[in-house]
């Protein structure tokens, strides 16, 4: 079954849900930038999100220096925002 992607009123309301959370690459994307107390803490948070995110088959785009990590949300294969970065976005959130 293929990943629809969120009409613009359910993409504004789901950013209005998402607290730290804002529009990229055109529209099609979210992110957000996270900063941890060091280094391993910021590896704990990116081991528990790669651990959801292969059970759930679906990937973040990130980057990590010491304690930040920058995170990218898109569903490729809907050419954009999907039911599944909001969900996801919501996991980031609960356990950072």
């Amino acid at each position: 079954m293929p990943i629809a992607c969120l009409t613009d009123a359910r993409r504004d309301e789901a950013l209005g849900e998402l607290a730290g959370w804002a529009l990229c690459r055109e529209g099609h994307g979210i992110e957000r930038e996270l900063r941890f107390a060091d280094f391993n803490a910021a590896f704990g948070f990116m081991t528990r999100v790669a651990l959801h995110a292969e059970k759930h088959d679906h990937h973040p785009e990130w980057f990590n220096v010491y304690n930040r990590v920058c995170i990218v949300l898109t569903t490729h294969e809907a050419g954009g925002l999907s039911e599944r970065d909001v969900e996801m976005a919501r996991f980031i959130d609960a356990i950072a």
